[in-house]
């Protein structure tokens, strides 16, 4: 059964895992549920949230493109600072932006 307690737990504790500067829980809209935001963070996170929502849905896309039995289960885009990680759910999407092990040295 769903405990509120439990989803909490499980949200600061990514948002407090080392590297972790955004934390977001968006609507397939790209409205925010739930974020977790460090003040040294950028950018904004309805900002992050509108273009990773977009972003998110169009490999969707291309995975059922690719197999119409099929479904996008994770992502993840990473750059030379920052990685993009992204579970996305049937109406929601948790997305997660850190620094990369290079960035955190």
């Amino acid at each position: 059964k769903f405990k509120m307690a439990d989803f909490e737990e499980r949200i600061n504790r990514i948002s407090n895992h080392p590297g972790v500067g955004t934390l977001l829980i968006v609507n397939d809209q790209g409205r925010i549920i739930t974020q977790r935001h460090k003040a040294t963070a950028t950018p904004a996170p309805q900002h992050i949230a509108n273009h990773i929502t977009d972003l998110a849905m169009k490999a969707r896309s291309v995975v059922r493109d690719i197999d119409p039995m099929n479904d996008m289960t994770f992502f993840r885009v990473r750059a030379r600072r920052k990685e993009i990680l992204v579970a996305p759910d049937k109406h929601l999407f948790l997305i997660v932006i850190q620094e990369t092990d290079q960035e955190q040295q």
